[in-house]
């Protein structure tokens, strides 16, 4: 009996069941989450909500705290409750000799064995269930009958009394059955939405794995790519480490073989000078002066012994060979690898398009914002509104690739857009328009993409102050990565295009932006 009434003082009068979740209102009662949850949604838009226990009223919707130690308490009396329940209910009236119960009748409160079950059903017309020792939830915690009704208004279930007497008379109830039935109904229309929702998020699930697998498919590919190529660069290294030590190798030979016939043609003049000093000795010591002064050979006693110069080895050869081995290396792994090619495309920005305090350099590549406004010509192809210029180039098919600094002073932009770009008014400025142009922009030191309209802030390790961007054309992808150590990638769009593609400048506050590279087409 203790168990029971503490089983009633720990269930929830919405469901009549032990709390789940418990929490608590600003009234002190306390209710299963979702059941208060439910009952706070049947009450939206009447404009007040109420406790269903005892309707003390918030004009907003109340919030739910959760009660921690009643959370405790229930769980604890749950595994109390669960260990009870496992062992065997036996019969009410089978006092001598206990046997297991086949039903338990709600309004008497009995379990009942095949025997004493069929006697009672004679004299009763009970509502019976399986055997159990709670009642607690299947009555009314007030008057103690049987649940037989259901409030939709207050979301709880009722006995009879209740519908009569009770706080809840003049509701809209039901029978339990029917709300059972309307309950299992939208139960049923919330698990096919939430079953579909699991279809679609397990494809999802899957889609992202594929991608996963992908990835690492043509990381893996990428990988033995890298290696053959660094293998391949390592032997042509080889080989060309090989030509240079066989130029030093050739010159050292050639130095030798001159300076071993230098030493071979001196050594025969010092025989001779030899042969002379010890034939003149032997005229010094005679004492015939005819013989001495009859001698021819000893008045040529000036002998000029020749200069012999050696050549150092050619240092300038050397590098020269070492400079062409590299050189012809880059190219033939550029060749070899096809990676890309440099089409000859100069991007050269068109004056035509400059505005009016736009300065371009001598050579096309550079713009300045020279802070002032100067007379140009008035052109159909001129910004009127902004500090902005356009590339004569365009590229409307391929995929591509060219370099740009920009100043650490002033604010800028770089960008690519469309030739329709408006040139006045609001849709004229670079990343200010629908759908006409992408870029990426500097703004007080502060760096983000911006198009159409919206920026979206980036931040880079460090100042940005040379920047390469790719175009896929047809891959409908634009990128733009910091020419860092290391390199990083900064933003990408993602779009379809639909007209050719100009680079485009804006500058302001004496900023200047300039093309430091050649366009690249990157090969298929």
């Amino acid at each position: 009996m203790a168990s029971a009434a503490l089983g009633d003082e720990l269930s929830c009068s919405i469901c009549l069941n032990l709390y789940t979740e418990p929490v608590s209102l600003r009234c002190g009662h306390n209710f299963c989450r979702d059941c208060i949850v439910t009952a706070l949604d049947t009450q939206e838009g009447s404009g007040v909500y109420s406790c269903p226990e005892c309707r003390e009223e918030y004009v907003e919707r109340p919030t739910l705290e959760k009660n921690r130690k009643l959370c405790n308490i229930v769980e604890n009396f749950r595994s109390t409750q669960l260990k009870e329940e496992k062992s065997e209910i036996l019969c009410t009236y089978c006092v001598d000799s206990p046997v297991a119960a086949v039903k338990t009748c709600l309004q008497c409160e009995n379990s009942m064995c095949d025997k004493h079950l069929t006697a009672h059903n004679k004299t009763m017309d009970h509502v019976l269930i399986e055997p159990t020792l709670s009642f607690g939830s299947k009555k009314c915690s007030i008057h103690k009958k049987l649940l037989e009704y259901y409030c939709s208004e207050d979301a709880v279930c009722l006995c009879v009394s209740c519908c009569l007497v009770g706080k809840h008379k003049g509701h809209e109830v039901e029978l339990l059955e029917e709300a059972l039935e309307k309950k299992k109904e939208k139960l049923r229309n919330v698990l096919e939405k939430l079953t579909k929702s699991k279809e679609t998020t397990e494809k999802k699930i899957q889609n992202l794995q594929d991608q996963k697998r992908k990835a690492q498919e043509k990381a893996d590919d990428e990988k033995k790519r890298v290696t053959a190529l660094y293998e391949d660069i390592r032997r042509q290294l080889e080989v060309q480490e090989q030509r240079v030590l066989s130029e030093i190798s050739r010159q050292v030979e050639e130095v030798s073989q001159t300076v071993d016939d230098l030493i071979k043609q001196l050594e025969i003049q010092k025989d001779e000078l030899s042969r002379k000093i010890g034939h003149i000795e032997n005229l010094c010591n005679l004492t015939d002066p005819i013989t001495v002064l009859q001698d021819q050979e000893s008045d040529t006693g000036d002998q000029n012994v020749e200069e012999s110069s050696v050549h150092n080895l050619d240092d300038f050869m050397i590098s020269l060979v070492l400079h062409k081995s590299i050189t012809g290396l880059i190219t033939n792994m550029q060749l070899k690898n096809n990676l890309y090619t440099q089409d000859g495309t100069d991007l050269l920005l068109d004056g035509k398009t400059a505005f009016t305090s736009v300065v371009l350099s001598d050579d096309q590549r550079t713009a300045s914002d020279s802070e002032t406004q100067m007379v140009k010509p008035k052109l159909p192809q001129r910004f009127t509104k902004y500090s902005q210029v356009m590339s004569m180039e365009s590229f409307s098919h391929g995929r591509h690739y060219w370099e740009v600094e920009g100043s650490d002073r002033g604010d800028w932009d770089v960008a690519v857009c469309y030739p329709s770009i408006e040139r006045d008014g609001g849709e004229s400025g670079i990343g200010y328009n629908n759908i006409k142009s992408w870029s990426f922009c500097k703004i007080e030191n502060e760096y983000g993409s911006l198009h159409d309209s919206q920026k979206e802030p980036l931040h880079p390790e460090s100042p940005v102050q040379r920047l390469g961007i790719y175009l896929d054309y047809e891959g409908g992808r634009l990128s733009f990565y910091q020419l860092s150590d290391p390199i990083r990638h900064l933003h990408t769009f993602t779009t379809t295009f639909t007209e050719p593609l100009h680079a485009a400048f804006y500058l302001d506050k004496g900023a200047w932006v300039k093309i430091v590279s050649s366009v690249f087409s990157i090969k298929p």
